[in-house]
C-alpha cells in the first residue's frame, strides 16, 4: 500500500523495458495459458506489463501473484 502511494505520487514512466519475452512454447487457442504470454519488464522498476505483438505495443500491467510460503517447520 505504501509502495503504491509513493509509486503514484513520484511513478516510474516504464520508458526503459526489456526486449519482448514468451516464456514456454507457442500454443494455438485454448491451451494458451498465462504461463506462455508475451510480456515486457520496466528496467527501473521490475513492473511487468502484456506486450501485443500484432500492435508492437506495451499494453496494462501485469499483477504478479505472490509467491506461495510454507508455514511448515523445516526440519534438517
Amino acid at each position: 500500500m505504501l509502495r503504491n502511494l509513493i509509486d503514484s505520487i513520484f511513478g516510474c514512466s516504464h520508458q526503459r523495458t526489456t526486449f519482448p519475452i514468451t516464456r514456454g512454447r507457442k500454443l494455438s487457442g485454448a491451451q494458451m495459458t498465462a504461463s506462455n504470454r508475451t510480456y515486457v519488464v520496466c528496467l527501473d522498476c521490475g513492473k511487468e506489463f502484456d506486450y501485443n505483438w500484432q500492435a508492437m505495443q506495451v499494453g496494462r500491467p501485469v499483477e504478479v501473484p505472490p509467491v506461495a510460503t510454507s508455514t511448515a517447520p523445516i526440519y534438517r
